[in-house]
């Protein structure tokens, strides 16, 4: 695969012979409902670092409360949008991903889950009442973030850890730095000039946090890329939630859960909105291989604390391997 920059649409990158029409059905489906369900998301963070849940607790209408306000704030002109901007990092932002020269066909809200989250930056947008914007986000986060640490309760039950809540209690604690985005890609019709080729939405980099939970509407893009180096598209389901594995959940794992490698690829005709809340830990908190996993085995990471890997991750490039600093260099 080879990554190039087509002149004539702001120098965005372009992914060469990427067929993204034919979708992937092997994306593991579990049932919340059905008891065998720890079990099968256990095989599913192993194999894939990815999975797709029904039968969740998310009510509907925390769904489309949020995703209407979202397309009211996505649909005012762009001079408006920019007074809730720029980024710094919560806020508005639209092509830049990143203060590291990262861009993508990809205009974003990034939020602070914390209660005490100012909204003040919507203030000023022409329609949009940042009240309603604070409840529908806290309305739709809270439901979100209690079905990630039932996830990850499960997880743990599947791994025979005790306690169940040593992955969740990390979401559950008051000073956890978790963060939520809405994402918007635009539909970019010059797209359908690229025969093979894609434009990039949003480029290829895993999840630094624990847990990922995305819901999108029925728009595709989302791409994954398997262990075998290829890149397969995720058929959209807006009824559903995407699950993706974080570095931190790799490393607490000791590498036997994998943070899956995804990258989303631009529309020539529809619009896609994608909700993601980013599960992570409070900033102290020491990210290492947890004792019971490791049979024996030795850590193939060093102990660091989340908020000496987020300093560090915030000076890569999107698709860096971030978590390569943090390896333990193998006694020759």
């Amino acid at each position: 695969m080879v990554v190039l920059t087509k002149p004539g649409i702001d120098h965005f990158p372009i992914v060469k012979n990427c067929k993204s029409s034919s979708f992937f059905n092997g994306v593991p489906l579990i049932d919340l409902s059905k008891p065998d369900s720890k079990n099968l998301i256990v095989k599913a963070c192993e194999e894939f670092g990815f999975f797709k849940i029904i039968n969740h607790s998310v009510p509907v209408e925390f769904i489309t409360k949020l995703e209407s306000e979202a397309i009211k704030f996505f649909s005012s002109p762009l001079a408006e949008k920019q007074k809730a901007g720029p980024a710094d990092p919560f806020g508005y932002g639209n092509k830049k991903i990143g203060p590291n020269g990262d861009v993508g066909w990809v205009e974003y809200i990034l939020l602070s889950t914390n209660s005490e989250f100012n909204y003040h930056k919507f203030a000023s947008v022409l329609g949009v009442n940042p009240e309603t914007i604070r409840a529908a986000v806290n309305d739709y986060v809270s439901a979100v973030k209690k079905m990630a640490c039932e996830i990850l309760e499960m997880l743990a039950e599947g791994l025979n850890i005790h306690p169940r809540n040593v992955f969740s209690k990390l979401l559950m604690d008051e000073k956890s730095d978790s963060v939520f985005r809405i994402n918007h890609y635009p539909p970019c019709p010059e797209v359908q000039q690229f025969k093979d080729n894609n434009l990039i939405g949003f480029g290829e980099h895993t999840d630094p946090q624990i847990i990922s939970l995305m819901r999108s509407n029925n728009t595709s893009g989302l791409q994954i890329l398997l262990k075998n180096g290829h890149w397969i598209s995720v058929p959209p389901d807006p009824n559903s939630f995407f699950i993706n594995v974080g570095d931190s959940l790799q490393v607490m794992t000791n590498g036997r859960f994998k943070s899956v490698r995804h990258r989303v690829l631009a529309n020539s005709v529809k619009s896609r909105l994608s909700m993601i809340y980013f599960g992570g830990p409070p900033l102290g908190e020491k990210i290492a291989p947890l004792a019971s996993l490791m049979e024996g085995e030795e850590s193939l990471y060093e102990e660091f604390t989340w908020f000496e890997y987020k300093k560090s991750a915030y000076k890569t490039r999107l698709a860096d391997n971030r978590l390569v600093l943090f390896e333990k260099v193998a006694a020759s």
